[in-house]
């Protein structure tokens, strides 16, 4: 009796605890396109629980396995609670607490002294999606930068050439909706591991494939994806132009266009006939690596399926034809006339119509005429003075993110940061391999930690973040951080004393029929809207062509390449219309072959045979988690999948310690022999960090050389040589 007794009032104390906690509606923060609707629950002040939103029609209850613990997350013993001031030399990681004040004075006392030295473009922010968020996010610090007039940044790690060539094709429009992806009969997955990058989509191609949709995979290795696709294709890296253009080559040549939607909707099929011409399945076999029989089948099978849906991954982008082969993708849906069919058509960045007055958030008009923009891919170069740019860069802010561990030519990076004359403010979580080389060192808040909105890259839905829980330490949000920044500099301009409610009601375009009529007090109810663009299951956005191209209709031949010029779309050039052009583009889509492959530079490749691609890892998120021990554990220490007989000619056996190199640097990692890479490639997961990892990570190896548009990175398109470890 007394053992039942001491259960019900444990049972009793336990229901008390659940009754006391409080919870708030949150969403992920990360650099992803699933965005997550996620519930914060608080018991006395502590983040106790982190558990997906099962409202949320897209997300539906699931995190994936790098927010499972979310709120062990915030609680992290090694975070950065206070302002610090380096104490030993750069790189070191040492630093002393100071105050809030002092920080602030001493960033304002070194600015300005910069300002008066070598004028404001000195100056250099450095920022990218740590944070996603709108209020916190991508532009949070733009509009501070660009009233003090410093350099602008042009952020192109991801996206940039995918979304040119989307502008270029189908103009400014959000394509197939990912939920519509229900209604397929045949799904291509193009350059994407969603499984690792996006399992909310996942999920519903699992549905479909239940359903009996047919999934097909296109990736150079075989990814957790491709294992559980119906059939895996695997191109060498690079080469998806060939691949494409022999798809559009063999619906021409066969008779399997929509005659009647290429009439009324595209321009310019004749000028892409005449080029295909010369992209036979042979030809395009002998580039990619692809028997010219399966690329007919490919070919085929997705032009005389209905509801046919293509989804090409961010991926394609990375090496110098990346772009060109995407136009060629984005081209398919219009020849074949998929779009006319729900779950038919396009998934790429559903980001295009979010309503955000992204003037409001960025302030290009702040921006002083004839101010410089430096790409932040070009960070190496800049730094160590090889871009010869005048005046060089003598301060540099990095917040929501790590260059030396995601950026190209790190070792470079590292040189720079190691200057004397440099003065680096960092804003972070924790001491990352870029924030050991801070001067002054600031620390950030946390998802549940302040308020934001969420906009995403990779479904229709706003998704509010609410403040769960205070600050600890003395952490502040973005918004907070660039608040203070401009009182200290005297910037009075409205903008630098709201809130974070103030600037979301001020940025989000409250008027545009997509938010139909809502205002702040249902996402404080629901925590999310879906964009109002019509449903999932019967959308079909470009059944009667209305493409917001200069034709209005499927550009095949784009006239705007050509005048336009060499571009990169929004937002990742912020909205700054001022600094758009360049040199002219191809016209049509086509095939560029890769900077560095045997066959396109083979006095390269004698020294380093072997490419490299470096997907995102599936237990971190670039390289956040990668210095949480258990999340380490589950992901793996860095590991190198080389195919047996790249490995036998080198003598490396299972789980030997490897060095991959070529001239830019090296970095280490246990060997794994497997077939799920072909000959001559080797794959090396993103996001370890320098510091926990023997001698450098993946990117010191990748080249800063820009892709064919959009000034999108080529990170998959490198040389490289392996080797047992000394």
């Amino acid at each position: 009796m007394l053992e039942e007794r001491i259960s019900e009032i444990d049972a009793e104390a336990a229901a008390k605890s659940v009754s006391e906690a409080v919870t708030r509606l949150g969403a992920c923060p990360h650099d992803c396109p699933d965005t997550c609707s996620m519930i914060y629950t608080v018991e006395n002040g502590r983040l106790i629980d982190v558990r997906g939103n099962p409202d949320h029609p897209m997300t539906r209850g699931a995190l994936c396995g790098k927010l499972k613990d979310f709120d062990r997350h915030h609680y992290n013993p090694d975070r950065i609670l206070y302002p610090m001031r380096r104490t030993g030399p750069k790189g070191s990681g040492q630093f002393e607490r100071i105050g809030w004040d002092e920080a602030l004075a001493e960033i304002h006392r070194r600015f300005t002294g910069i300002i008066e030295t070598h004028g404001a473009e000195a100056i250099l922010p450095y920022n990218y999606l740590g944070n996603e968020g709108v209020v916190q996010g991508l532009t949070v610090g733009d509009a501070f930068f660009n009233r003090l007039g410093a350099t602008v940044a042009e952020k192109t790690f991801c996206g940039s050439g995918s979304c040119t060539a989307w502008l270029l094709t189908v103009g400014p429009t959000n394509g197939t909706d990912p939920m519509s992806f229900a209604q397929s009969k045949l799904i291509v997955i193009w350059g994407c591991n969603s499984v690792s990058t996006n399992i909310h989509h996942w999920h519903v191609v699992k549905e479909a494939q239940r359903h009996g949709a047919r999934v097909i995979v296109i990736d150079p290795y075989r990814s957790r994806t491709a294992a559980q696709a119906d059939w895996h294709l695997m191109p060498k890296p690079g080469t998806d132009g060939a691949l494409a253009m022999a798809m559009i080559h063999v619906i021409i040549e066969e008779g399997l266009t929509d005659d009647d939607y290429i009439a009324r909707h595209t321009v310019g099929f004749e000028p892409l006939k005449e080029r295909a011409q010369a992209f036979t399945p042979e030809y395009a076999a002998e580039i990619c690596g692809i028997p010219a029989d399966d690329i007919r089948q490919l070919a085929r099978e997705y032009a005389t399926t209905r509801n046919a849906a293509l989804r090409p991954g961010v991926a394609v982008e990375r090496s110098a034809g990346g772009a060109q082969a995407l136009r060629a993708i984005f081209s398919l849906p219009a020849l074949t006339g998929s779009w006319k069919d729900p779950g038919g058509g396009v998934y790429q960045m559903p980001l295009w119509e979010f309503p955000v007055h992204w003037d409001r958030v960025c302030r290009p008009d702040l921006i002083p005429e004839g101010t410089r923009v430096l790409n932040v891919l070009k960070l190496g170069e800049v730094l160590t003075g090889e871009a010869g740019i005048e005046p060089g860069i003598h301060a540099l802010m990095v917040y929501n993110a790590n260059p030396v561990s995601n950026s190209t030519e790190t070792a470079k990076i590292k040189r720079g940061l190691a200057r004397e004359d440099l003065f680096t403010v960092v804003s972070e979580h924790f001491v990352t391999d870029t924030a050991r080389y801070a001067d002054i060192l600031l620390p950030a808040t946390m998802a549940a930690e302040h308020d934001d909105m969420m906009f995403s890259w990779g479904h229709f839905f706003f998704t509010l973040n609410q403040k769960a829980i205070e600050p600890p330490g003395e952490t502040v949000a973005n918004a907070e951080l660039f608040r203070r920044l401009a009182k200290t500099f005297g910037f009075t301009e409205p903008q630098f004393s709201m809130s974070e409610t103030e600037l979301m009601e001020w940025y989000l375009d409250w008027e545009s029929p997509k938010l139909g009529g809502i205002g702040m007090d249902h996402f404080r109810q629901h925590g999310w809207y879906r964009l109002n663009i019509g449903d999932p299951d019967t959308r079909t956005p470009h059944a009667e062509g209305n493409f917001p191209t200069p034709s209005g209709k499927c550009e095949f031949y784009s006239e705007a390449a050509v005048t336009s010029g060499n571009f990169v779309a929004p937002p990742f050039r912020q909205m700054y219309e001022q600094f758009q052009g360049g040199e002219a583009l191809d016209p049509l889509p086509g095939y560029v072959p890769a900077n560095e492959r045997p066959e396109t530079n083979p006095a390269q490749a004698e020294r380093y045979p072997l490419n490299i691609v470096s997907p995102k890892s599936h237990g971190f998120l670039n390289s956040q988690y990668a210095n949480e021990a258990h999340k380490v554990r589950a992901q793996g220490e860095q590991t190198i999948l080389i195919n047996p007989a790249d490995a036998q000619s080198r003598e490396i056996g299972e789980g030997a310690l490897v060095r991959v190199f070529n001239d830019r640097g090296a970095f280490h990692g246990q060997a794994r022999v497997t077939e799920e890479v072909p000959p001559g490639l080797v794959i090396a997961s993103l996001g370890y960090w320098h510091s926990l990892n023997r001698d450098g990570a993946v990117n010191v190896i990748s080249a800063s050389t820009y892709g064919g548009m959009g000034h999108s990175p080529t990170f998959s398109d490198n040389l490289v040589q392996v080797g047992l470890a000394q």
